[in-house]
């Protein structure tokens, strides 16, 4: 049944409510785009700044005849300055530990809007960090469908570590190999690597309140597609038994990675060299350039910096880096006569990313391991050098490079924040990481595969426009049928 047939019933309403965080936050309002344009009345609920950074994608949905409300409730005051609304801004343990504190400090207003809003609203799809929602949505009959933001193999591998706890009974080495238990893969990984339940306790308790509140939620919307990933999408819902809609890549679904000037830049704060970018890639050889690019959230030591840049410069490629959280101070830690003006172009600040990654120009990505620019560059068909840092970058490095094989490893070791001390990379080892993924045509051809296979999910008649359809039809019948019984939620 389609939500807008017979007079009787009035389109869905799904409310969308994501972390602060700009990585959360975007793919969440694409998400709420696409839904959009199949006649699904969305509602985002968030914070003055971070309203400003999904304008572009709201503008275009509505644009393009759907409908996105964005409803703005004030920042929580902790204690924090104006710019670290979005979280870029942290520049202490002590204000990334604030603002981790807004995720608790949210559920106030979004409980008034509930009171006030209830009875026309079908499902709230909430980010995993607010696990409290699924409470606060079940007492008003609302149901709760989670959205974490990774993909289902990171999410199989997080639910088997958390299942098994395999830190009780191995060494605490971090050189120690840890298998993950009863996934489809044989995944192994460093105790170094993994989020370590001694060293962080309260991350781990976190975690698993997280997990708790999504298996009592009524299913979790993937931003990935059956084709990328089809063993955990079964393993996720035949083995562990949970509901799940793969409805990515939802940039391309929604049509907002084609927003050239303001797309995820917060606040529409465009770096110097953003657009000039483009027009330098114009300029190289097809599949000649590789993308540098760590997120928002990565920031490197000065070692490391200068370490990364000889890397490039051995490499002998020509190079695009993007130095987020860079300054005019970044440029002490760079080699005399960095970069090289025929080969390296540097830009400090926000970047077209998707624009960047389908340029024919760019040839490979170094990335952190970040799903939402990990999906990006699948969906571009770009190979990867994959350098994850934290959260769910090692798993995702490991399907990107050991399942998908479209990526090779500089060898991180150490899962730990920005705050933390890393093992140090060396120059050799970055620019040998680079050589194999430029130059290795097998991997070309899959990454390649893989980005016809993720446009044509999308599409009309593709396995995640499908699921798209069955969430909606499945709400639908729920609110015919008038089923509000906790078990159902």
């Amino acid at each position: 049944m389609a939500p807008t047939e017979g007079d009787e019933q009035p389109p869905l309403r799904m409310l969308f409510f994501r972390f602060l965080l700009p990585g959360h936050l975007i793919p969440m309002a694409d998400m709420a785009a696409l839904f959009a344009a199949r006649g699904v009345r969305c509602t985002i609920l968030t914070t003055p700044l971070q309203a400003s950074t999904i304008r572009s994608i709201v503008d275009r949905a509505n644009t393009s005849l759907g409908s996105v409300d964005v409803v703005v409730v004030p920042f929580p005051d902790v204690g924090l300055p104006p710019s670290a609304e979005s979280g870029t801004g942290l520049t202490s343990k002590d204000y990334n530990d604030r603002f981790l504190r807004t995720a608790e400090l949210l559920q106030e207003p979004f409980r008034r809007f509930l009171s006030s809003h209830h009875a026309e609203i079908d499902a709230v799809v909430s980010d995993g960090l607010f696990h409290w929602s699924v409470d606060d949505a079940a007492e008003h009959g609302i149901p709760r469908i989670t959205f974490l933001g990774t993909s289902m193999f990171a999410r199989s591998c997080t639910e088997a570590m958390l299942r098994s706890n395999p830190f009780e009974v191995c060494s605490d080495d971090p050189a120690t190999v840890i298998s993950l238990p009863g996934l489809p893969h044989r995944v192994v990984e460093l105790r170094g690597q993994m989020m370590d339940p001694v060293k962080r306790p309260h991350e781990w308790a976190l975690f698993q309140l997280i997990h708790a509140a999504d298996r009592r939620s009524y299913g979790e919307l993937f931003n990935s597609f059956h084709e990328l990933e089809p063993a955990y999408a079964e393993h996720y819902r035949a083995t562990l038994h949970r509901r799940a809609w793969l409805v990515g890549p939802v940039a391309l679904a929604s049509g907002s990675g084609k927003d050239v000037t303001s797309r995820g830049a917060v606040a529409g704060a465009l770096s110097p060299e953003s657009i000039g970018c483009l027009r330098w890639l114009d300029e190289k050889p097809a599949s000649s350039v590789l993308y540098v690019s760590f997120g928002t959230m990565t920031i490197f030591s000065p070692e490391q910096m200068r370490e990364l840049a000889r890397g490039l410069d051995l490499s002998g490629k020509n190079f695009l880096w993007v130095i987020a959280n860079g300054s005019a101070s970044t440029d002490l830690c760079m080699p005399d006569g960095f970069p090289m003006a025929h080969r390296g172009y540097i830009v400090r600040g926000w970047a077209p990313q998707v624009l960047i990654l389908n340029h024919p120009a760019v040839g490979g990505y170094m990335t952190h391991c970040g799903w939402n620019s990990t999906l990006e560059a699948v969906s571009a068909g770009v190979p990867m050098v994959t350098w994850p840092r934290y959260a769910d970058q090692f798993h995702n490095e490991k399907l990107v490079a050991e399942v998908l094989e479209v990526g090779v490893g500089v060898g991180a070791e150490d899962y730990a924040t920005w705050m933390e001390t890393h093992r140090l990379i060396g120059s050799e080892v970055i620019a040998e990481s680079i050589r194999k993924v430029m130059k290795k045509e097998t991997m070309w051809k899959k990454a390649e595969e893989l980005g016809a296979k993720a446009r044509a999910a999308v599409e009309k008649g593709g396995s995640s426009y499908d699921d798209v359809g069955q969430l909606m039809e499945e709400l639908m019948a729920r609110r015919c049928s008038g089923r509000t019984a906790r078990g159902q939620l």
